[in-house]
């Protein structure tokens, strides 16, 4: 694979480096009594693949999250959740913790914060 065609997915490692992130997300998340709230699965493994999906096909991955659920439509699947900007924070330092402890490249990291940041600040949708 030439290096144009590599993309941020290949660069950070691929399905397991997202299979990992998004697991420890996920303790997180269980550990969280409010955030786990937000959840409505008993078993948070279908939400932790369909995330894990998302990102992998979001960053030059494999397209299986369109293939089994259409369009992304993050606004429109999250809303009938009361996101605060305090359920962000606490979804965002979760997610701080996962990144931290796989301590990818720099500019990975940057890159891949900056997304989670803006995504987290756009999916808001109760002032608190």
């Amino acid at each position: 694979m030439s290096e144009q065609q590599r993309t941020f997915y290949d660069e950070v490692g691929g399905h397991e480096f997202f299979v990992q992130l998004i697991h420890r997300f996920y303790e997180g998340v269980a550990s969280d009594p409010e955030l786990r709230a937000l959840y409505p699965e008993e078993d948070l493994g279908p939400a932790e693949v369909r995330f894990r999906m998302f990102l992998e096909q979001y960053w030059g991955g494999p397209t299986t999250y369109s293939e089994q659920r259409g369009h992304p439509r993050l606004r429109m699947r999250h809303h009938p959740f009361a996101v605060t900007p305090y359920m962000r924070d606490r979804w965002l330092h979760h997610m701080r913790v996962a990144l931290d402890e796989l301590d990818p490249a720099p500019a990975h990291e940057l890159l891949l914060w900056d997304y989670l940041q803006r995504a987290a600040h756009s999916l808001v949708n109760t002032p608190g």
